[in-house]
């Protein structure tokens, strides 16, 4: 796995020392979302082709790639002019992408309000989802043209909830240029923890050829809730996934998120220790 990092869990300095910073902590690769990094613009009409090359160079001479570009915004807003603008940011971030030199744009799914809040009747129902996929579908039209690979990720709490959710899409839509963000974490939920193995297995079952890029975090329990943490900081159990991308997704992209600063480091061993045990378990024959 080449593993990153979200650049905005990293120290907030100016963007040059913060790429230092982050490949000094071992890390190959960002995940970019410009609009959480001060200082970076990232309204559609500022991500001109100067500024992809600016950020493209900056990039490099930290010895840093960018893994996936972030625009996660509710391709289900139910509000014409408000979607319209929406598809337009992604339109752009799928252009700057092309530029940047990096494969992926992610996503999220969405909910069918104005509010990208969770209602679990809306958001689970096939009204939603014909709605969402709808929506997507010129999306990832413009990111065949524009030769980047568009990823949704699945969450419980979004339109694409589940494993079979995010099939029925890649099935609806069968395009090359729309793929998977595998982040186990976000499709678990208090509803089904006491089925979390089933849940990852199935959703590997049914989605690993199409799997683009892993998200690794963590998570506690509070208070019935579950909350992100950096891995190793929490309840997680990435041996089925670990063991998925060191036999199935050579090189694959791996991102960390929810780490802090001064966790970054310990996160990434931790997901490193597990990654080598299966390599060599590998090397073996098992």
């Amino acid at each position: 796995m080449q593993l990153g990092i979200r650049l905005h869990d990293s120290k907030k300095v100016e963007l040059e020392e913060r790429l230092g910073i982050v490949k000094g902590q071992g890390f190959s690769t960002v995940h970019l979302a410009l609009s959480k990094i001060e200082g970076l613009p990232s309204d559609t009409g500022s991500l001109t082709p100067g500024y992809a090359m600016y950020l493209k160079d900056t990039f490099a001479k930290k010895g840093l790639s960018i893994a996936i570009l972030g625009c996660y915004l509710n391709l289900a807003n139910p509000d014409e002019n408000e979607l319209k603008r929406i598809q337009k940011k992604y339109l752009a971030h799928l252009r700057f992408a092309s530029l940047l030199g990096c494969g992926l744009v992610g996503t999220e799914t969405g909910a069918p309000n104005t509010t990208y809040s969770y209602d679990k009747e809306a958001c689970h129902s096939d009204e939603a989802l014909g709605i969402f996929i709808k929506n997507l579908r010129p999306v990832v039209e413009y990111a065949e043209k524009s030769g980047v690979i568009l990823a949704i990720e699945p969450v419980y709490k979004h339109i694409v909830w589940n494993p079979r959710r995010a099939r029925a899409v890649l099935d609806a839509i069968d395009s090359p240029n729309l793929q998977i963000i595998f982040d186990p974490v976000n499709l678990l939920h208090p509803d089904n923890l006491d089925r979390s193995e089933e849940v990852i297995d199935e959703a590997i079952d049914l989605l690993g050829p199409d799997i683009a890029l892993i998200h690794l975090k963590d998570y506690v329990l509070e208070n019935g809730e579950m909350k992100a943490v950096g891995c190793g900081f929490g309840q997680m159990d990435y041996s089925r996934i670990i063991e998925f991308a060191v036999k199935e997704k050579p090189y694959i992209h791996a991102t960390l998120e929810n780490t802090r600063p001064e966790n970054a480091q310990e996160s990434l061993r931790f997901i490193q220790d597990i990654e080598n045990k299966y390599r060599m378990l590998i090397s073996k024959g098992f």
